[in-house]
């Protein structure tokens, strides 16, 4: 099957704020007293804002309520987006921007997969959101990655069959998803060594086009 449509994952991928979202679970970890250091973080990768607060509280003393756990996801996002407001153009992901022109120019359509509900601030600060045809993120979706849904929904959205899709993702959960939603998948970043098989390994995002055009 010809490639007709790349989806990408955000974080990661076309921007690398995976220090803002440390420095923010660090934070509000720290007025819990919750120990929540780099290894931690590295579970946190690639799965929505709940899942990863289950996996800092796994550390608590104490147990919270639904409510008390709302209340600290919120407290969350709230210091990441105030990070968020450091993000420029010049923050996109080395090749990000030609990468994404030159699919545009040969016709092949993009879209945005990502279990971030921050997607389309990241997307406006970094002066890209007017480039994909489709963006899905945590703001649609019940399930986050690795469950296929927000690829699945990214496709529906460009009206392309899941098999004609590509998928590049920088986490084990998305490339995960990707297989289950029927895709084929490129990694990116430390995920080339992942366990989980991707039809392609990036060591450069620039690489992508070698891939979808031979």
């Amino acid at each position: 099957m010809s490639i007709l449509a790349v989806i990408f994952d955000l974080d990661g991928v076309l921007v690398h704020t995976d220090q803002y979202h440390y420095q923010a679970w660090k934070r509000m970890a720290d007025e819990e007293g919750i120990v929540f250091d780099e290894s931690a973080g590295d579970r946190l990768r690639g799965v929505s804002r709940m899942e990863s607060l289950e996996v800092i509280l796994e550390k608590s003393s104490r147990t919270y309520t639904s409510v008390e756990k709302e209340a600290l996801a919120e407290k969350k996002n709230g210091y990441y987006r105030e990070l968020l407001d450091r993000l420029t153009p010049e923050d996109a992901a080395p090749g990000s921007c030609e990468v994404i022109a030159a699919c545009k120019q040969q016709g092949t359509k993009v879209a945005i997969g990502s279990s971030s509900r921050n997607t389309p601030v990241i997307l406006e600060r970094l002066g890209l959101l007017h480039l994909f045809e489709a963006v899905a993120d945590g703001n649609e979706i019940v399930n986050s990655k690795p469950d296929p849904e927000v690829f699945l929904l990214a496709a529906k959205k460009l009206a392309i069959d899941p098999e004609c899709c590509l998928v590049v993702e920088d986490a084990e959960a998305g490339l995960i998803a990707a297989k289950r939603a029927g895709m084929k998948s490129a990694a990116i970043g430390t995920v080339i060594n992942s366990l989980t098989a991707a039809d392609y390994r990036l060591h450069r995002l620039e690489e992508l086009t070698a891939v979808i055009w031979g």
